[in-house]
């Protein structure tokens, strides 16, 4: 004996002895060692021999063996209970023998409720191997191995098994290869990048800086940003809650909030400051940041990638419906939200992934614990790299807060990853249960090895030789250190992780130049993304500020913010084309089913939109030239715009058509350019006497003039 391990010296047996084949243990085996008021288990760690026979005699066999625990017996000498740890520990000279079936449901199944099955033990495969759901969650786990290995399968095993016990969870996938909605069905509220909102108004300074600037060294430019963005959320905030014509004042006050108050600005506000600090400048080599910033968001804002962050027709104060969204809150009969990342642009991959890791630990914290929330990052190694010269900070600490002090608050962490060696040490030391897979690397082995106890350290030796759906599990999610078998999920539960089989595939030749077409539509779709049709961001809206419903209304605001759509349906419900009132489709779309949403109320969204007008009410007026070929003249008295309204008023406004602009009385209209042949050239009349020091207003007046 030696602390927590023994020796064991084995029976001599024959070799030709077949009885004697079956009762040999291999590495693994769990044995007991009967102890008075206890039965002492213990695993094979190792076996050797080390003398060889000489002649007639029988080898030596020592088992090196690892105390994992005890059984309890009650009064009768049953064992009742199993437990982590000995208090006894066995004597020289005592018997051992292989552990009971009885023994072996006692100490991997338990009696604990809160189990779930995952497969079978590799010892007996009529003994289930179950997870502990409580200590697997509370304390992070991980799930490693090779490529290939089943990481995915793995994964999608354990948290069917967990859902079907617990149907009103809440688990967050981030899922970079969109390989895991197959794998839940209805169960999941799939997030892809064309239905996914997440405002730039809920990112902290240092993710918004990581989308707007990009470089940590362009400090002008973060400086700027600093400045400027608790402005913006004040502005919008004033503009929300108290009296419009406070907006007309030229001093707000930035210091109630901070640059990662998570409130509302818009980005139209946030781009009129610069404009306006830009003009306050009196060095123009100080414009260059100003200008560079801003040119940056205007590109933001017209890439169709981003309209996740950008695209938003109005801001509101949807903070609410977002954590619903994500974290089912309620659950509506889906408890896991897959949200999936392929198709974000690559630059900020890391800030989404950073914001939900972040509000996932921010909305345990404030909910007290009550919603507690598991984040499953697929692909870890990509957001918590070893090197710190890669990754993004902020989605390092924020996934690095839930492994630490998550478990205080209801934040759990499942890492998944083929490269354990190449993850931050820190994350993986605070997942206390590892399912380790099939993996050659001696790196990724040695870092497998630091996590195991001494107890479990023979099993270590068994990862490069593991089989298909095989692996070792230790840890406080597990009875003791076990190699597992899982089971096999059904076809239509599978990932779309199937490696390609490239032997089939290549035997037959694909004609079909449709098969292109489709890739080139999926491909250039893919580049899309966040955009919402006006029936939703309306709705959205509603939610957000809780207003009744009127269904003309809601009707009457989705045609006039696109007309083309509503058309269509028209067509389809008439069998007629039929186009609503001052509108035009150039082509026809195909038949579309109405949506069925809750309506809004126009009184109320009147009052919610109104500060959107009259934040544009204290602009001034800019006046701009009527819309014509030829430039305008010098002295010319451009003509002022019409004041603008906001989208929804006007939607709403059934007396509003939406019509060209008109140009008012305060200057001439100007007719189009003709293509007819010209006249024949003529003498030009005298310039008239207001005329004569302004050759061009001259030309002008000329050309006014009615054709003799």
């Amino acid at each position: 004996m030696t602390g927590s391990k023994a020796i064991l010296l084995l029976d001599a047996i024959h070799e030709n002895d077949p009885r004697g084949k079956a009762d040999r243990p291999e590495m693994g085996t769990l044995l007991a060692i009967d102890a008075g008021s206890s039965t002492i288990l213990a695993t094979v760690s190792a076996l050797s021999v080390p003398l060889p026979a000489h002649g007639n005699e029988h080898e030596i066999r020592i088992a090196e063996l690892g105390l994992v625990g005890e059984l309890t017996k009650n009064a009768d000498g049953r064992p009742v209970h199993f437990q982590r740890g000995t208090s006894t520990y066995p004597t020289l000279g005592d018997r051992v023998r292989f552990a009971t079936q009885f023994e072996l449901q006692l100490t991997y199944t338990g009696n604990d409720r809160n189990a779930v099955r995952i497969g079978s033990i590799r010892q007996d495969s009529t003994i289930p191997a179950m997870i502990r759901v409580d200590e697997l969650l509370g304390k992070h786990f991980a799930i490693l191995g090779t490529t290939g290995t089943g990481k995915s399968c793995t994964t999608a095993l354990i948290f069917r098994a967990i859902l079907e016990r617990n149907p009103n969870a809440h688990i967050v996938l981030l899922d970079p290869h969109n390989e895991y909605a197959t794998a839940f069905g209805d169960l999941a509220e799939v997030i892809s990048p064309r239905s996914l909102q997440l405002p730039l108004w809920l990112l902290n300074f240092e993710e918004a800086v990581e989308v707007l600037v990009g470089d940590n060294e362009r400090k002008g430019e973060i400086e700027i940003l600093q400045d400027l963005i608790p402005l913006a959320k004040s502005r919008y905030s004033l503009g929300r809650n108290s009296d419009p014509q406070k907006l007309r004042r030229n001093g707000l006050d930035g210091s109630k909030f901070t640059v990662d108050t998570p409130v509302p600005y818009r980005i139209s506000d946030l781009v009129h400051l610069i404009d306006e600090r830009m003009g306050k400048l009196e060095n123009r080599k100080d414009l260059a940041p100003y200008r560079q910033l801003k040119t940056r968001i205007e590109t933001f804002v017209q890439d169709g990638r981003y309209a996740f962050m950008f695209g938003s027709v109005t801001v509101f104060d949807g903070m609410a419906q977002v954590l619903s969204r994500v974290f089912r809150v309620p659950v509506n009969g889906k408890p896991i939200t897959i949200l999936e990342l392929t198709g974000l642009p690559p630059e900020v991959v890391n800030v989404v992934v950073s914001v939900l890791c972040r509000m996932a630990f921010d909305f345990a914290l404030w909910g007290e614990g009550k919603v507690p929330v598991t984040v499953v990052c697929e692909e870890a190694h990509r957001y918590v790299p070893l090197n710190p010269q890669m990754g993004f900070e902020p989605c390092k600490r924020a996934i690095a807060k839930i492994a630490k002090e998550g478990r205080k608050y209801g934040a759990s962490l499942c890492i998944v990853t083929q490269r354990p060696a190449e993850i931050d040490p820190t994350i993986l030391s605070q997942c206390n249960t590892v399912f380790a897979l099939r993996m050659s690397n001696d790196r990724d082995q040695a870092i497998v090895a630091s996590a195991v106890s001494d107890t479990g350290t023979g099993l270590i030796e068994f990862l490069p030789a593991l089989g298909a759906r095989e692996a070792i599990a230790f840890g406080d999610g597990v009875a003791i250190p076990v190699r597992i078998r899982f089971d096999e999920l059904p076809a239509h539960a599978l990932p779309r992780s199937t490696t390609a089989r490239f032997s089939e595939k290549w035997q037959e030749s694909l004609g079909d130049e449709g098969y292109l077409d489709a890739v080139v539509e999926r491909w250039r779709a893919a580049g899309v993304c966040g955009q919402l049709d006006a029936a939703t961001q309306a709705q959205l809206f509603a939610d957000a500020v809780s207003i009744p419903a009127s269904p003309p209304l809601l009707r009457r605001a989705t045609d006039r913010l696109d007309p083309e759509r509503a058309a269509a349906q028209q067509t389809a419900a008439t069998g007629a084309a039929s186009v609503p009132e001052a509108f035009e489709p150039e082509r026809a779309l195909p038949e579309q089913p109405a949506e069925e949403r809750q309506p809004i109320d126009q009184v109320a969204l009147e009052r919610e939109v109104g500060e959107f007008v009259s934040r544009h009410a204290r602009e001034p007026q800019v006046a701009e030239p009527v819309a014509r070929s030829e430039p305008p003249l010098r002295g010319e008295q451009p003509v002022p715009a019409p004041q603008r309204e906001s989208i929804l008023r006007r939607a709403l406004s059934p007396e509003i058509p939406r019509a060209a602009p008109v140009a008012t009385n305060s200057a001439p209209a100007y007719p189009p350019r003709q293509a007819a042949p010209q006249p024949p050239p003529r003498q030009p009349d005298p310039p008239p006497a207001d005329a004569s020091g302004n050759p061009r207003l001259a030309l002008r007046e000329r050309l006014l003039r009615p054709q003799r």
